[in-house]
């Protein structure tokens, strides 16, 4: 009963004073540390801020930069465009030329290759390798010659055109992700931390996917620009070079075929020289057919006239022969008789100049009919030459391409 009764164990009260110090030592510590933490949640706080608004500051300068550079690269390959688009446009008509010219060969080359064709119809010595063969012949040649050189370019040309248009295609291509990117940056630029669209995005920090270094950027579409002006210096060369083939084969064209209408008028000049020669030699052979014809017809006729005097003289000399005995004397009468009769004879057998006379006239006739023949030739080649071919080719007229 005692010990219930006896008090239980109490503290002294420098223990109470000592837990009433500690208490207050340990309240204003924690509430120092408190303090202290709060006055650096505040200087974090504001240096945070800082960082922040500096931080979104260069970002906002690197993206004005970023959108300069685009714009500027933009630029470059929008000119580049320009001038390669244009270049395009004006190739185009270089192989439009080339296609005219190309087709415009193709009559002259037709009519040369009649006129070599239409001359195979010559005939006897006219079918000759003159010198309007020659030309016609180097005029063929040129013209074929020609048309492959053409055609040769005009591949080169449509190469070309390719080349270019894939050329405008790589800037096509590199403008449109230009646009697309500016346009991003543009919208990226406008943001601010007030925007209504801005949003957290838990996957944006990644450096997954195609990403390339600036170097490269810049390098990409530096290869497109060097690549425009590449082609477009071809294709400037290319252009040059066909102006310079279609003003030579113009000329070349034209002064082959001023060559042979030349050769071909030559030609028909000595043709019809050589016509009027034979037909003056014809009519001298007709003049001098009808001047032998009256001389066989006076030799006939010469010939005739003589039977009466012979027949006359040898029946004189038959009766005289039958005089009787000493009267078949050699007087003068038969002397004369004699004579009449020889000389007559002497005549007579002299117009073997007939038979002459006639063989010459035969020859005359002969070469009345080889004239005849050699004019009607000549006639032929005529018709061929200045009628069939050099009517045909008064239809070609060489333009410059």
């Amino acid at each position: 009963m005692a010990r219930l009764l006896q008090d239980p164990s109490k503290f002294h009260p420098s223990e109470w004073a000592t837990a009433n110090m500690m208490q207050r030592v340990s309240t204003e510590s924690q509430k120092s540390r408190s303090e202290c933490m709060t006055a650096e949640s505040w200087r974090l706080v504001d240096e945070i801020e800082k960082t922040t608004q500096k931080t979104q500051s260069d970002v906002n300068k690197k993206i004005e930069q970023r959108r300069e550079e685009i714009k500027f690269w933009k630029q470059e390959l929008d000119n580049k465009l320009e001038q390669i688009v244009h270049e395009i446009e004006v190739l185009l008509a270089f192989k439009n030329r080339l296609e005219r010219a190309l087709e415009s060969c193709k009559e002259p080359l037709v009519i040369a290759q009649k006129c070599l064709l239409y001359r195979q119809r010559r005939v006897g010595i006219d079918l000759v390798h003159d010198e309007v063969e020659k030309e016609l012949v180097k005029e063929t040649e040129l013209l074929q010659g020609i048309m492959a050189l053409l055609g040769q370019t005009l591949e080169q040309t449509n190469e070309q055109i390719r080349q270019n248009r894939a050329a405008k295609y790589s800037l096509e291509m590199d403008l449109k992700d230009k646009f697309t990117a500016l346009t991003i940056d543009d919208y990226c630029a406008r943001l601010t931390n007030d925007a209504p669209d801005i949003t957290y995005a838990d996957n944006a920090v990644r450096m997954e996917g195609n990403f390339v270094t600036p170097k490269d950027w810049i390098d990409f579409s530096n290869i497109n620009v060097e690549k425009a002006d590449k082609q477009r210096n071809n294709s400037l060369a290319l252009r040059a070079l066909i102006d310079g083939i279609l003003a030579q084969i113009a000329n070349d064209m034209r002064r082959q075929c001023e060559m042979v209408n030349i050769a071909f008028r030559n030609r028909v000049r000595e043709v019809k020289d050589a016509k009027h020669k034979l037909e003056t030699l014809l009519a001298m052979v007709m003049d001098e057919i009808a001047s032998q014809e009256k001389n066989i017809a006076a030799l006939k006729k010469a010939i005739a006239d003589k039977e009466g005097p012979v027949k006359v003289a040898q029946t004189r000399l038959e009766a005289r022969n039958h005089r009787p005995n000493v009267e078949l004397c050699y007087d003068r009468v038969q002397c004369s008789l004699m004579s009449e009769v020889q000389e007559i004879a002497k005549n007579i057998q002299r117009q073997d100049a007939l038979a002459q006379a006639e063989s010459e006239l035969k020859g005359l006739s002969r070469r009345q009919l080889s004239l005849e023949e050699e004019i009607k030739v000549k006639e032929n080649t005529l018709y061929i030459d200045e009628v069939l071919c050099m009517q045909m080719r008064e239809t070609v007229y060489i333009n410059n391409f």
